[in-house]
């Protein structure tokens, strides 16, 4: 039986149609798999080691989750997963820790997550796929074991586009700096360009504008997502004295933290902020709930964003699911599992130059009828 009601994969395929098959490494609570589920690639695996990955990946994509780490996978674990298609794709985004700028630059080249891109390269080795995608953090494309991925994917014959790029000029409603890597063995790759530049970028206002009225510590009764950390009374009077766009220096002395006084601390702008309405908002990291932990407070309401409104945030859909009704909502993994994920409306413009040039390679998949994509449900793009 198709999983909430849902066809079953490997159905339906139109006569005349390409079929892309994909899986997910490290797929997290499945940001970049929905994305390009969206774009109308068949995704058909996605893996991660992370348990509490596997309710939402599954309850909200067509593809089943592996709970298995990179370092122990084969191409043999891919098989089914890549069978009956006419290309097949490998997405995904290796942690990002050890590369982020929230590491302070303390990069660790000792750190096992340095090895799992090395791993990537095997799978891509072993699998040989048509195309691959990648996701990381902008400081990721400086150090060395990306070059080497990019060597490895050169020397299998793809051709290899990447570019930092900021994912509100792809409609996402977020400042966020990310390195995208294309590459392809079907011809030159190349990202599309923005769909939402600078002046049509899509702001917080149009994003969670219409979401119920919150207090600090007040649970929504219609979604238990959207609900906001409590303040302390400390923390209350502050956020009514910040501006936003503004930072803790703009309160009165006797409410700015110790820590801030000092000459160190001077040097933190960037907590105990409010989003601006009509932008953007700043970068959802992984404890995006807290006012404390960035420019998380809202806009108007004083109270810290609600774990639904990082998931809009981020370009999840408003019903994307992340636990199981009646089962309580643990802020720490769900906004690790939120701030963590491949913003989904990134994945689209990651395929859509191959979409391109599916439309321009009939002979090579038997004349299939113009080259029409087709993933979940018929998509056809």
């Amino acid at each position: 039986m198709p999983r909430n009601g849902r066809r079953q994969k490997g159905v339906n395929k139109k006569a005349n149609s390409i079929r892309v098959n994909g899986i997910d490494l490290f797929c997290g609570a499945g940001g970049l798999t929905k994305g390009l589920e969206d774009a109308g690639i068949n995704m058909t695996l996605g893996i991660d080691i992370d348990p509490a990955c596997e309710y939402p990946y599954t309850a909200n994509n067509e593809a089943e989750f592996l709970m298995k780490s990179v370092e122990d996978i084969s191409a043999d674990d891919f098989s089914e997963a890549l069978s009956e298609c006419d290309f097949k794709l490998m997405a995904g985004c290796a942690p990002c820790q050890p590369f982020s700028t929230y590491s302070q630059g303390k990069s660790d080249p000792t750190d096992e997550r340095w090895n799992l891109l090395s791993h990537f390269a095997r799978l891509v080795r072993e699998t040989q796929p048509d195309l691959v995608t990648m996701e990381n953090v902008p400081r990721f494309e400086k150090e060395s074991v990306f070059s080497d991925f990019v060597s490895t994917l050169r020397a299998e014959g793809f051709d290899v586009f990447h570019e930092v790029v900021n994912c509100a000029d792809y409609g996402v409603p977020q400042q966020r700096q990310r390195l995208v890597l294309l590459a392809s063995k079907l011809g030159p790759i190349k990202l599309i360009k923005p769909t939402t530049p600078e002046g049509e970028q899509v702001t917080v206002r149009e994003a969670i504008a219409d979401l119920p009225r919150l207090k600090a510590g007040q649970v929504c009764d219609a979604d238990p997502l959207h609900q906001a950390c409590e303040l302390s009374p400390l923390n209350l009077k502050r956020i009514r004295a910040s501006k936003p766009g503004g930072t803790w220096r703009d309160w009165d002395e006797e409410l700015i933290a110790a820590c801030h006084k000092k000459k160190t601390g001077k040097t933190y702008p960037s907590v105990y902020g409010r989003m601006v309405w009509d932008e953007p908002s700043p970068t959802m990291t992984t404890q995006f709930y807290g006012f404390g932990n960035g420019r998380f407070g809202h806009p108007k309401q004083n109270r810290a964003i609600s774990i639904r409104e990082g998931a809009i945030l981020q370009s999840f859909p408003r019903d994307y699911e992340f636990v199981r009704e009646g089962e309580p909502v643990y802020r720490k993994t769900i906004g690790r599992l939120i701030g963590n994920a491949v913003p989904v409306k990134l994945g689209k413009p990651s395929v859509k130059p191959s979409c391109a040039m599916f439309a321009k390679l009939p002979s090579l998949v038997g004349g299939l009828g113009g080259g029409r994509l087709v993933g979940r449900v018929g998509h056809k793009e």
